[in-house]
């Protein structure tokens, strides 16, 4: 009798732990994992007078929780069941539902929440005129968390402190950009809303973790098929970015650059020169060509140390799938700004005179 009563106790304690594993793995999955890894926003009203059971209900069904069970049981736990404020928010699906509930809780409802649209292409001198015209950051702010264009850090100073914010632990993708090199390339052209009282901080990152959500696991497995890092495909994507419009002429150009490179030619961006510069000329002279920067692709080899915009995502995808072709040269009109090509030398310098001149 006392070894039966003793196997149940075992038993039972088997159960139970088997219980408690299964019950905190699924709490972990619906507290901690958001229904969709690519988030949409959706605007959520609470309305005065709704219960937990009614707001969680509402959530599920617009697909902003993977759990309604899980929302209330979270709520009872940390006893906010009172803490919900009426009003109209802006939610997204790829907020967990610790987030989501966070956000409710605030009252950080629609009204208090600024849009901003970044454009693909622009560098950070760009988006930090941006920010500082939306009075949301200062210049000096944004480039103490993104670091400035065109500086070597580790040149600069020794003091690692004074390198630009090194989000690498939290985004495996930014383990291949040299620390000591901005954050430009990495901030992903959209749009957004963040509230009023956001700072260059809270809105870098919302950037980069759009970036890490756009950036697909078939990418990354292409990219490290290739043989090539992450970094290098996004400096790449940006000078595609800078030189020409169309997806179809940016998958040309990227054959062209990748197949430069590959045959220890300099590349010989125009996009690179505009950069170092802060100036677009329809042609560049002789003496542009010979400025001193590890940037400038006309005496250098290679791609630059980093990329020279934040691309947009056909721009990434060019440089991840370069189009072969019999073209070696190409240029932009000024006044259409189509693209055109020549497979030779003689015939670009005609274009050249055609076009630019």
């Amino acid at each position: 009798m006392i070894i039966k009563y003793k196997k149940w106790l075992v038993f039972s304690g088997a159960l139970i732990t088997l219980g408690l594993i299964v019950f905190f793995a699924s709490y972990f999955q619906n507290v901690y994992k958001a229904p969709e890894k690519e988030g949409r926003d959706i605007y959520f009203e609470v309305e005065k007078g709704e219960g937990v059971w009614e707001i969680g209900q509402k959530l599920w069904e617009k697909g902003l929780i993977k759990s309604s069970f899980w929302f209330e049981t979270y709520v009872w736990l940390y006893g906010q069941e009172s803490d919900f404020q009426a009003g109209e928010y802006v939610l997204n699906t790829s907020m967990p539902l610790k987030e989501v509930i966070l956000i409710l809780t605030s009252g950080k409802v629609a009204e208090q929440e600024k849009t901003i649209t970044i454009i693909e292409g622009w560098n950070l001198r760009d988006i930090s005129n941006y920010l500082e015209e939306k009075e949301i950051s200062g210049k000096k702010e944004f480039y103490q968390i993104t670091g400035e264009p065109l500086i070597n850090y580790h040149e600069k100073t020794v003091d690692p402190k004074a390198f630009p914010r090194d989000f690498s632990s939290r985004f495996q993708f930014l383990k291949s950009k040299p620390k000591y090199y901005s954050l430009e390339g990495y901030l992903f052209p959209d749009t957004y809303k963040v509230f009023q009282e956001a700072g260059a901080e809270e809105v870098v990152l919302k950037m980069i973790s759009n970036f890490d959500q756009k950036l697909s696991l078939e990418m990354r497995k292409e990219i490290e098929k290739q043989g090539k890092t992450i970094h290098e495909v996004i400096t790449m994507a940006s000078l595609l970015e800078k030189e020409v419009r169309s997806r179809e002429d940016m998958e040309i150009v990227s054959g062209i650059f990748w197949n430069r490179i590959k045959n220890g030619q300099a590349l010989q961006s125009c996009a690179t020169l505009a950069y170092i510069l802060g100036e677009n000329k329809p042609r560049y002279s002789t003496e542009d060509t010979k400025i001193e920067s590890p940037f400038n692709t006309y005496q250098n080899k290679g791609l630059p140390p980093a990329p020279i915009c934040n691309p947009g995502l056909k721009a990434i995808e060019a440089a991840i799938n370069p189009q072969n072709s019999n073209y070696n040269y190409f240029l932009s009109r000024p006044d259409t700004g189509e693209t055109v090509f020549s497979e030779t030398f003689r015939k670009h310098q005609q274009n050249q005179e055609k076009y630019l001149d």
